[in-house]
C-alpha cells in the first residue's frame, strides 16, 4: 500500500507540472478544438508506455549505464522540443474559432502527442526513476505493468481536462484573437526547454 500511495504520489507531481506535453495539448486544444487536444492526450498516454516497458525490460538499466547512450537519447528528445517550437515560432496560418480538426487532425494530434512523450527527456527520466527509487525490486512484471498502466491513465485524464479546459468555446476564443502571440510564446517555452535538457546532458 506504501509503495502505491508512493508511485500514486510521484505520478501527480509529475504529469502536474508545465511542460512539453502541457504546451502541445494547450496548443492542440485552442487551435483545433476539443476532439483534437483529447486525441493529443491519448497520444501521450501511449507514449508514456514506451518508457515503461523499455524500462521493465532492463533495457533502461542499459541506458542509464551508458552514458553516451543517455546523452544520445535527451539530445534526440531536446532536438524535437525545438523543431516544435521553431514551428511554432514560423508558423504563419491563421485558424478561426470555427475550425475543428478533422479525423485526419485528430490522428496527427495524435501523432504529435504521442512523439511528444515518447522523446521527451522529463517522461524518461520521471519513469526510470520510479521504477528504480520508488519500485521495490524483483516485483513481479504484472505488478510492474500495472504501475506503468496508472502512470498512463494518470496522463490521459490529467491532458483530457487541459484539452476540454483549452478548447472551451469562450477561452478559445480569446486565445485565437491573440494566436500568434501564444503561439510563439508556446514556441519560445518549447524551444526554451529543448535547449536546458540539452545543456543539462552536456554538462
Amino acid at each position: 500500500m506504501t509503495e502505491l500511495i508512493a508511485i500514486s504520489l510521484f505520478t501527480l507531481l509529475a504529469v502536474i507540472s508545465p511542460g512539453a506535453d502541457f504546451a502541445m495539448v494547450t496548443r492542440s486544444s485552442y487551435a483545433q478544438g476539443r476532439k483534437a487536444g483529447l486525441a493529443a492526450a491519448v497520444g501521450i498516454a501511449l507514449g508514456v508506455q514506451v518508457h515503461v516497458l523499455y524500462t521493465v525490460l532492463g533495457i533502461a538499466l542499459i541506458i542509464s549505464h551508458s552514458p553516451a547512450l543517455f546523452l544520445a537519447m535527451k539530445v534526440l528528445g531536446a532536438g524535437y522540443l525545438i523543431y516544435l517550437g521553431y514551428r511554432l515560432l514560423t508558423r504563419r496560418s491563421q485558424v478561426s474559432v470555427d475550425g475543428e480538426a478533422g479525423q485526419a487532425g485528430s490522428l496527427v494530434a495524435l501523432r504529435t502527442g504521442f512523439l511528444t512523450n515518447a522523446l521527451n527527456p522529463k517522461t524518461m527520466l520521471f519513469v526510470i526513476s520510479a521504477y528504480t527509487q520508488v519500485v521495490q525490486p524483483g516485483s513481479s512484471l504484472a505488478l510492474d505493468l500495472a504501475y506503468g498502466g496508472f502512470m498512463s491513465f494518470a496522463h490521459w485524464a490529467w491532458f483530457s481536462l487541459v484539452a476540454v479546459f483549452f478548447s472551451n468555446a469562450v477561452l478559445r476564443k480569446a486565445l485565437l484573437a491573440k494566436q500568434q502571440l501564444v503561439d510563439r510564446m508556446i514556441g519560445v517555452a518549447l524551444i526554451g526547454l529543448g535547449l536546458a535538457v540539452a545543456f543539462a546532458g552536456v554538462k
